[in-house]
């Protein structure tokens, strides 16, 4: 007699809830909302403009054409004055509002839906709670994406679930240019693994780990060639996390370093290097939205000029740095760092019992074929070529770029900063995944079928951290539409003050970065602000000459270091997923080792860097007491790891 099964007790309290969540779905409509309608936030301005579509055809109209919200008329004038401008508006009650656009018999409708402001945030919240708590980070993914999701289709749940695919999903990897970024990025990962498992398949990566282990003979020099070797690779953050985290980690495993401490090291020289660094993937864009900010005002300034002048303010980057370099140099950690280093040196387990590595590229199945002689060429000629035909790409693709517009001999800080960054990476990878598999077969040391078994075994490694990239790309949507980052903007615009600007600048930054998860979506928003801010305040308050230069340059730079603040330590963050995939760590205990030493580089980047700053002090001063002060934080704080039980 077979005896029936117990139904768990916490299954017998769901089951009630599912069927009333089921009840509910089914009584809702199961029209999703229009993609059109604009989703908007109460008491926070907004910008309005009609579609292009819509501006095309009121625009060969005669006379006049009128805007009203709601009823109000908020523009009236020529189409043509319209075409060249956003229309500024502002909504104080919750729920559905109608702008129309018309011009004599010919109208336009669209629905503004208004939520209150404070549910901007929940998704991101929501996400990096559910992460944190529960340790699975797919589904504190998704549970961000649904609600934020709820929330822009009116609290319909349905609809709210398949737009999840449908909209994001779908508009993420495929509905705009940036979507074409995002592919390329994903195909960037999966060949960059592919290279990495033919590599490791003809021993490649075993004779990396014997010729250095000659040198980095503790766990100390391992962790020292990571460091070194992830501020070499300056020019791209993506470039430097995926390589350095692949290529050294079968190094730290033997040396017994936690994969937490790896992907620490990978994390907090990837994004931080790159943002300092002049000749990067990084600097056109920040010189184009400097720039745009300047023409603005009607300024005439140097943006590539202003942008070198407030490195020094740079302030959170440069600890970051520092701070990992003392970390290895004392040998002291603290937190959960100090636990999982601990555990590591004493048991050999780089991984802790429960965690689930992003990436497994270390399995077996790509391990060294037996038979092969390791030999330490062949692991770094494949990545030699990555950074070499990804450097050669910056460079060709940013002279094509400005010959284009007819500009002849370029220099190659203006090359980098035209360039295409995405285009480069897709050719060093693919580059360097023919070079592995070159080497493979002129030396015999795997057949064609074992090259091309590795090189797809390489890429299936990667997918789980794929599926994690593009539900962060989805939230960092959904906050989008949301306008998540606009209501932090609008609620702490008020307390700003000239010689506090970039003290507060930067707590909003990091705020946003972390809330987000992006570094280059934080400083789109907050440079077109901050600029005219710093003038406007600036000038109110009779600041001139050195003082408001100072103002400028480190509020400026602290929108940077605000970024990279919560591009490299941030749960939802591309950067900090990155790094745990190239590491094969567990991503949230990547994030939960890792954050204390975030957030004290950030503490004191704001007491020692920009409130020091607004009291005068310069920035040379302030680094030397910042870097005394960390220096001295892990003497007190830190403690030895020892080896021995």
């Amino acid at each position: 007699m077979t005896r029936a099964r117990r139904i768990p007790a916490h299954y017998r309290i769901l089951r009630p809830l599912l069927a009333s969540a089921l009840l509910a779905f089914s009584a809702t409509s199961l029209h999703a909302a229009p993609h059109e309608r604009i989703t908007t936030l109460t008491g926070v301005p907004f910008s309005y403009r009609p579609p292009e579509a819509v501006l095309e055809h009121i625009i060969q109209l005669p006379g006049s054409v009128m805007v009203a919200l709601d009823g109000e008329t908020v523009f009236e004038g020529r189409p043509v004055h319209l075409a060249e401008q956003s229309l500024h508006l502002t909504i104080t009650s919750r729920g559905s509002h109608e702008i129309v656009v018309s011009s004599g018999s010919t109208s336009y409708t669209q629905e503004v839906y208004t939520l209150t402001g404070a549910l901007s945030i929940l998704p991101p919240v929501v996400a990096i709670v559910f992460a944190l708590v529960f340790k699975q980070v797919v589904v504190a993914l998704l549970a961000g994406v649904w609600l934020g999701s709820l929330f822009v289709s009116g609290f319909q749940p349905i609809p709210s679930v398949s737009r999840i695919i449908d909209h994001y999903v779908l508009e993420t990897l495929a509905g705009s240019e940036e979507g074409a970024d995002h592919i390329s990025i994903i195909i960037f990962t999966l060949l960059l693994g592919g290279m990495v498992g033919i590599t490791s398949r003809m021993g490649g990566m075993q004779g990396i780990v014997n010729k250095v282990s000659h040198l980095a003979t503790t766990a100390k020099r391992g962790q020292l060639a990571v460091w070194l070797m992830g501020v070499i690779i300056f020019f791209d953050d993506y470039t430097n996390t995926l390589i350095v985290g692949n290529s050294l980690r079968p190094l730290t495993d033997k040396l017994r370093i936690s994969r937490e401490k790896l992907s620490y090291i990978v994390d907090s020289t990837a994004a931080p290097i790159t943002a300092l660094a002049v000749i990067t993937s990084w600097i056109g864009f920040e010189i184009s939205l400097i720039d745009q900010s300047f023409k603005s005002l009607g300024v005439e300034r140097n943006p590539l000029g202003t942008f070198v002048s407030s490195i020094p303010y740079s302030y959170y980057p440069i600890l970051a740095i520092l701070f990992v370099l003392f970390i290895i140099l004392t040998g002291r950690d603290y937190s959960l760092m100090h636990t999982a280093e601990r555990r590591a040196r004493r048991s050999g387990k780089v991984s802790s019992d429960t965690a689930l590595p992003l990436s497994h590229i270390d399995s077996e199945a790509i391990a060294a074929a037996p038979g092969t002689s390791p030999r330490w060429l062949n692991g770094v000629i494949p990545i030699a070529v990555v950074i070499g035909i990804t450097f050669y790409g910056l460079i060709h693709t940013g002279r094509s770029a400005i010959a284009e517009a007819g500009v002849t001999s370029p220099g190659l800080l203006e090359a980098i900063k035209e360039s295409n960054s995405f285009t480069a990476l897709l050719w060093g990878s693919f580059a360097g995944c023919i070079a592995a598999a070159v080497l493979a077969l002129c030396e015999r040391l795997l057949s064609l079928t074992e090259t091309v078994s590795a090189w797809i075994n390489g890429i299936r490694s990667m997918l789980n951290a794929i599926i994690i990239l593009v539900l962060a790309w989805c939230i960092g949507k959904v906050c989008t539409e949301l306008h998540t980052a606009d209501y932090l903007v609008h609620n702490l615009a008020d307390i700003l003050s000239p010689r506090m600007l970039p003290a507060i600048v930067f707590l909003l930054a990091m705020g946003i970065s972390f809330s987000t998860g992006t570094s280059w979506g934080t400083m789109s928003i907050l440079i077109p602000i901050v600029i005219p801010l710093c003038y406007g305040i600036g000038g109110a308050a009779g600041l001139g000459g050195g003082e408001f230069e100072s103002v400028l340059l480190s509020s400026i730079a602290a929108i940077l270091s605000g970024a990279v603040f919560g591009d490299h330590c941030s749960p939802i963050s591309d950067t900090t997923i990155m790094s745990s995939m190239a590491s094969a760590a567990d991503h949230i205990d990547h994030v939960r080792t890792q954050l204390p030493y975030a957030v004290t580089v950030g503490v004191a980047s704001l007491i020692f860097g920009y409130l020091f700053t607004a009291l005068g002090l310069g920035s040379a001063i302030s680094l030397i007491i910042g870097s005394i002060a960390l220096l001295g934080f892990i003497v007190i704080i830190g403690k030895p790891v020892n080896s021995r039980a």
